[in-house]
């Protein structure tokens, strides 16, 4: 498997992953191919980068700007992360997610978000934040990260790309 960043050409084979990821999931709404592909349309794409296996993009992961408002900058929202069906359980997003947050550090990212399931993220360092809330979201399924500096503390908001 190699880990590279997002080439021109790769769009097609990302929204095929991410519909087929996401496709039985119970909390989704069938929309995070939506996502990714507005972020890319407005730029707001920070970091996108895929795994590949043999000659297919088999995973996808997307890092775009947060806002809180405390007015913390250099924070991005971790989502969605993508592994095709036949190629899950074999650590790809695992390793998409280090991978991330490694680039994301490297370039001087203060920190990240993320909506999901605790258990899983919390291996990455992730914490439930009392101080960091995104409004609508039960809180135990969001977390932050910091990576240089101290935490953000406030309402936490996603690009309008998520507003779908």
């Amino acid at each position: 498997m190699m880990l590279r960043a997002e080439r021109p050409g790769d769009a097609a084979a990302i929204e095929a992953v991410t519909v087929a990821a996401f496709a039985d999931h119970p909390h989704s709404n069938q929309t995070e191919h939506i996502i990714v592909a507005r972020l890319r349309a407005e730029n707001a794409l920070t970091l996108s980068l895929v795994a590949e296996e043999g000659a297919g993009v088999v995973g996808h992961i997307a890092f775009s700007p947060v806002s809180i408002d405390d007015g913390t900058a250099d924070w991005y929202g971790l989502g969605p992360v993508s592994v095709a069906p036949e190629a899950q359980g074999k650590g790809i997003g695992s390793a998409l997610i280090r991978e991330g947050l490694q680039r994301l550090a490297a370039a001087g990212a203060k920190g990240c978000v993320v909506m999901g399931d605790p258990e899983f993220y919390k291996k990455f360092g992730f914490r439930n934040e009392e101080d960091v809330v995104f409004p609508g979201c039960a809180p135990q399924y969001f977390l932050a990260l910091a990576l240089s500096g101290p935490m953000a503390c406030g309402n936490v908001r996603y690009h309008e790309a998520f507003d779908c």
